[in-house]
């Protein structure tokens, strides 16, 4: 019997209802997140709680990346030089995109802790 998964589920995380869903989604979700949060046993006692801890650290993350690739003509004018800033802005284009899919797999993965 196969289980389907939407698009975009991270295919770290085994799927909802499949053995080791939750110990597979834990595991991820603390890879998205600083290193310092694995020492909160109560993010691994409350799964939904480290869902939506890992929501908003993306979240942010888009942001940024988002405020800086806005802002990186006026702030690097003068301190790189126009092919550099180039780069710069397709190096956000590139991130900007995969962060944005993480953010939809976290969300994904958020729902089927919370069913």
């Amino acid at each position: 019997m196969s289980i389907h998964v939407p698009p975009g589920w991270p295919p770290q995380v085994h799927p909802p209802g499949a053995d080791r869903f939750e110990e597979t989604a834990l595991a991820w979700l603390l890879e998205l997140l600083p290193p310092e949060y694995r020492r909160y046993g109560v993010l691994r006692r409350y799964p939904p709680a480290l869902a939506r801890m890992a929501r908003h650290h993306v979240n942010a993350s888009v942001e940024a990346a988002r405020t800086g690739f806005r802002s990186a003509r006026v702030e690097l004018a003068g301190l790189v030089p126009p092919h550099g800033i180039d780069a710069v802005l397709e190096t956000y284009r590139h991130e900007g995109a995969r962060l944005v899919e993480l953010l939809h797999a976290v969300e994904l993965v958020e729902d089927a802790l919370r069913a």
